[in-house]
């Protein structure tokens, strides 16, 4: 999705919920495919988290970068990554969009400004800090981004990531999607600090926003993005949100209050957004067709995915290396 203005009309509303719809048919389906074998390794859904991935992607523009993390298949349909290419990748198929050998947890395009998901926790902020860096020195106007979770606030990179984004006025925008919990226990637990404090300790910009509604994060977004654009230097930008899933795909979550998974899962984005469209005067008709054409696209992404040519042994070697130039003289 492109750069917009606050998603005051009922078509720019739409627009967020037919992307958030993406997200979730695809979380949906990859859950059953993974319980049902097709999908190799791992895999981590941010069902109910939509409205972060999808309200933070409306504001950014194709050229943006931005940095993923473990639970990343929101951010990189957000940002624009084909469907068909995006369901290859998680089969393990040759034409994937990392030939099949990134799979769930390191799904990347460069050419969608995509630098990557991220299997180590917090990896992403450098990764971010960098490109920031490469805009700046280049001076192209574009700002880099970075989703990652409460959870990696324990991590040193965090510190070091926000001291030099700010230290040297980086156009990078850090968002926080603060859960609740890192892995198997609630961060509240793990963290002295929270990230609003803990990145004014930098000096930096902060704000907060209720991550499960998709309006406010979309116009959270549009507004610092465009200051962090303006090369005022970076913000941190915290969506409170909730894990209605375990860390894993499986995970039984016997460590977790069976009443919480059930208030989290009430809370959720999408339905909020169809409260807030047939607020505006959308027809209930209206919405369902949104559905139905997702979930009628998903099905051929997944028929595509299963007829893909398998990946050949010699692909594993591609890419490794940079390829050798010649001296020069």
């Amino acid at each position: 999705m492109g750069s917009t203005d606050a998603p005051s009309t009922t078509y720019q509303l739409l627009d967020l919920y037919r992307a958030m719809r993406r997200v979730r048919e695809t979380e949906e389906r990859l859950a059953a495919l993974f319980a049902d074998g097709e999908i190799p390794g791992f895999i981590h859904l941010a069902i109910g988290q939509e409205a972060v991935s999808v309200g933070i992607a409306a504001a950014l523009d194709e050229h943006d970068t931005l940095a993923s993390n473990h639970r990343g298949h929101g951010h990189a349909i957000a940002k624009g990554l084909d469907l068909d290419r995006f369901f290859l990748e998680l089969f393990g198929r040759r034409d994937g969009h990392c030939r099949g050998r990134g799979g769930s947890m390191h799904v990347a395009d460069l050419s969608m400004g995509m630098l990557g998901a991220n299997g180590i926790v917090g990896a992403g902020l450098p990764i971010a800090v960098g490109s920031a860096l490469a805009h700046k020195l280049r001076g192209t106007g574009h700002i880099a981004a970075v989703f990652f979770g409460d959870g990696a606030l324990g991590e040193g990179v965090v510190h070091e990531s926000f001291n030099l984004a700010q230290l040297w006025k980086l156009p990078v925008l850090f968002v926080c999607e603060n859960n609740g919990w890192s892995e198997f226990t609630e961060t509240a637990r793990l963290i002295a600090t929270d990230p609003q404090r803990m990145a004014a300790a930098y000096q930096m910009r902060t704000c907060k926003v209720d991550g499960n509604d998709v309006v406010a994060v979309a116009a959270a977004a549009r507004t610092e993005v465009a200051q962090v654009r303006a090369g005022e230097g970076p913000c941190l930008i915290e969506c409170q949100t909730k894990r209605v899933r375990g860390h894993f795909e499986g995970d039984p979550q016997k460590y977790r209050d069976a009443g919480d998974i059930a208030v989290a899962a009430h809370d959720d984005p999408l339905l909020r957004c169809e409260a807030q469209l047939i607020a505006v005067g959308t027809a209930q008709r209206t919405i369902d067709e949104i559905k139905t054409e997702t979930k009628i696209r998903v099905d051929a992404a997944v028929a595509n995915a299963r007829a893909g040519a398998q990946p050949a042994p010699l692909d594993a070697f591609a890419d490794v290396y940079s390829p050798e130039r010649e001296p020069v003289s």
